[in-house]
């Protein structure tokens, strides 16, 4: 069966109500903390992705018991310092970055060396900025001369606190970093650079030793060692980043609206609709409430008459870092020239993102300028594609497939994307959901 799949017309107008998969950043959180708990943790709507199965074999290979029943998953957490270390464990992180260095965190005490392989894209993803952090609590690392994977961690049993200053806006470093230090004798402090806050805001509501002071640029973190965690139940919140695909769609397609529903709208995750806003779409919540220390509400979108250009500020970035490729698709419908910037880390991503929303644009006619961190694009609001476009040979990279999709029902033309079993990373559902709005 050919891994790959055909569209030849743009989508018709639709007013819907859809429901989308578990968060996948939450998701892996509850998977990894939930191993380390007294007890045993319930999660429904867990993300059932490769990343988040990846996350399970891992903590299943540390010496964890994890049971599924009737769509609900049971982690039978060993305590803090409860993983057993076996000689030669080799994990496998897949295509998972925030597995990847999250669980190098949790590994800081591993009295045996560790060794972490990965898929093609994670493979040449930087490891050096998580292994420099943690190397100075004490552990040891082992990193190819690429510094991506496969990499060797060995623990220490006289770990010392640090203080780390986070500068690149990677909540996986940070996060990983916060992780160590629970393990870890004294105060652990971190200055980072504004980003994703799950792991913060889990550990305010399991009540563990984490003090957060929010300053204009930064957050100042302090961690110390945690004892006990308490057993985690957890109905996941749908995910901002997949919801973002059937956002773009609405607002890409003509007299349509949609409204996703229970979706996790953490004021670090929706960048996205900050932007749409300023481009002139109509977005709003529905239902909005705290649960798990997270905010939640349905999103409601309609598509607007009129797409705006934007320049759009620097400091969306971090919040919208996973949605810029579908932000470019509909800058390419936007009346005007839309400018992004500082976006370097945007190209180390699963593959160099910035480059690939490029390229697809060239090849949809959109006429764009760029540098290594910026793009600008000249939208063009009667854009109509009636040619072929093949996608292909973008290591797998799901969120290109998706966007592919996105814009092949939007534009028009003949799309042959290829290797769609990519979504299995992060939405294996997607095309499912999908057909909802086509009937």
């Amino acid at each position: 069966m050919p891994n790959k799949i055909i569209f030849k017309k743009k989508i018709e107008n639709f007013n819907k109500k859809i429901s989308i998969p578990g968060d996948k950043s939450l998701s892996i959180r509850w998977v990894l903390i939930s191993s380390l708990s007294k007890g045993i943790s319930t999660a429904q709507n867990l993300l059932m992705s490769k990343d988040v199965l990846a996350a399970i074999q891992t903590v299943k290979k540390l010496g964890v018991k994890v049971v599924f029943n009737n769509q609900t998953c049971k982690i039978f957490g060993v305590g803090i310092n409860g993983y057993k270390y076996k000689k030669n464990i080799v994990i496998n992180a897949k295509n998972s970055g925030t597995l990847g260095r999250l669980i190098l965190g949790l590994l800081i005490d591993a009295p045996v060396p560790i060794k972490m392989i990965g898929d093609k894209s994670l493979s040449k993803r930087d490891f050096k900025r998580i292994a420099d952090p943690l190397s100075k609590f004490g552990a040891t690392f082992k990193l190819n001369k690429n510094y991506g994977l496969p990499l060797i961690i060995k623990g220490s049993k006289k770990l010392k606190p640090i203080n780390f200053y986070e500068n690149k806006g990677s909540a996986q470093c940070k996060s990983s970093v916060i992780l160590a230090g629970i393990k870890t004798n004294g105060k652990t402090i971190i200055k980072a650079k504004k980003s994703r806050n799950h792991t913060e805001l889990l550990f305010k509501h399991l009540k563990l030793p984490i003090k957060i002071k929010r300053k204009k640029n930064f957050d100042l973190i302090e961690v110390n060692k945690v004892k006990k965690i308490n057993p985690i139940n957890y109905k996941i919140p749908s995910d901002i980043s997949s919801s973002a695909f059937f956002i773009a769609l609405t607002v890409l397609s003509k007299k349509s609206q949609l409204t996703i529903r229970d979706v996790n709208i953490n004021p670090s995750r929706v960048g996205m609709l900050t932007i749409l806003k300023k481009m002139g779409v109509k977005i709003s919540f529905e239902k909005k409430r705290i649960y798990n220390g997270e905010p939640i509400a349905n999103i409601i979108v309609k598509s607007p008459k009129i797409l705006k250009s934007l320049n759009c500020p620097s400091k969306l970035n971090s919040s919208a870092i996973d949605e810029f490729l579908v932000i470019f698709l509909i800058a390419a419908k936007a009346k005007g020239v839309s400018f992004f910037k500082n976006l370097e880390e945007l190209n180390k991503k699963e593959s160099p993102r910035l480059k690939w929303g490029a390229k697809i644009l060239k090849m949809m006619g959109i006429k764009i300028i760029t540098t290594k961190n910026s793009i600008k694009i000249f939208g063009n609001p009667k854009l109509e594609i009636t040619k072929k476009i093949i996608i292909k040979n973008y290591l797998k990279d799901h969120r290109i497939f998706m966007t592919s999709v996105i814009g092949a029902l939007s534009f028009g033309g003949i799309w042959h994307i290829h290797d769609k079993d990519s979504i299995k990373t992060s939405f294996p559902s997607f095309l499912k959901t999908l057909d909802i709005l086509k009937k």
